[in-house]
């Protein structure tokens, strides 16, 4: 938005100079760049994943991802918000003891439960009236970041393997380079792909839905995105109109088909909750492609894992 409307001024003011000209022509391109990367998640491009058969069933997962702020006081908003979706599993991040408590009356409709409360923002909750088995609080790269494997039972009997991450932002104030939070990127890929069940990913990635490292980790992982050909649906910020980007992700095997997707309203926090219901339907697999995977990007994910 900020290119465009920088390229709009400079047409308006209609450049002279050889420079100016030169300018210009570096936002045009930078431009159509940037419209090469989004237009996959827009209405004008194919659906990667295709609609259910079904509108529900015992096949159907509902998920309700949350990135609720810390400091967010809000907690009876995603009360009321869980009553509004009546989600089947529910992950909230940057949750800590007092969210931990706030979230208590949930228990008995959400008996299977998976929390790690952390007071550095990095804090992870995992709510579900299915059945969870398997399950693991893990630390794969940083010492005070978690994230969740767990096998999900849906009603049908059927096990999915979910995994929850919240990694770190590549941002100054807490950590200048990208290292960490690819690293745990890439290696929820390399598990997902060796899962020998259905698997779903979800949460708060501190990565737009086009980057590079979001486009690996769907070629390492071979799972699907649901946002593409249906919109971007930004979740952060959610307290800036005009500034906004989709961060926080929900991922699906070739095996599932999406009901619906939503950004819901906000509740407090700088990020828009998710709600997105799946549909495990093995036909769809043999429709639905994985992305593909070159040998450079096989070489790529590896050096990145092998970082420090």
């Amino acid at each position: 938005m900020l290119n465009a409307l920088v390229l709009v001024m400079t047409v308006w003011f209609f450049p002279t100079s050889l420079s100016e000209r030169i300018v210009g022509g570096l936002l045009l391109l930078n431009f159509i760049y940037l419209l090469y990367l989004v237009l996959p998640f827009t209405p004008f491009s194919k659906k990667q994943i295709m609609r259910s058969r079904h509108l529900a069933g015992k096949n159907n997962i509902k998920l309700l991802i949350a990135n609720v702020y810390q400091d967010n006081r809000q907690s009876d908003a995603y009360h009321e918000l869980i009553k509004e979706c009546d989600p089947d599993v529910i992950l909230l991040v940057e949750t800590n003891r007092w969210w931990a408590e706030r979230m208590d009356s949930i228990s008995d409709a959400y008996p299977h439960q998976l929390k790690e409360p952390l007071e550095n923002t990095y804090g992870m909750m995992l709510y579900s009236r299915l059945e969870l088995f398997g399950g693991s609080v893990n630390y794969l790269v940083e010492a005070d970041v978690p994230s969740i494997e767990v096998n999900v039972k849906l009603l049908s009997g059927q096990l999915v393997k979910l995994f929850c991450l919240h990694p770190q932002p590549p941002v100054p104030q807490e950590n200048p380079r990208s290292t960490e939070r690819d690293k745990e990127i890439l290696l929820v890929a390399k598990k997902a792909k060796r899962s020998k069940i259905p698997v779903l990913v979800a949460g708060d990635l501190n990565d737009v839905a086009w980057s590079y490292t979001t486009e690996l980790f769907g070629k390492i992982s071979g799972l699907l995105d649901p946002r593409r050909g249906r919109g971007f649906f930004n979740s952060f910020n959610a307290k800036h109109f005009f500034l906004r980007f989709p961060l926080d992700h929900i991922f699906c095997s070739t095996d599932f088909t999406l009901t619906s997707i939503k950004r819901m309203q906000s509740c407090g926090s700088d990020h828009f909750p998710m709600f997105v219901d799946f549909q495990y339907d093995p036909v769809a697999e043999v429709i639905q492609e994985e992305p593909e995977v070159a040998k450079d990007d096989v070489e790529l994910a590896d050096e990145k894992l092998t970082k420090v």
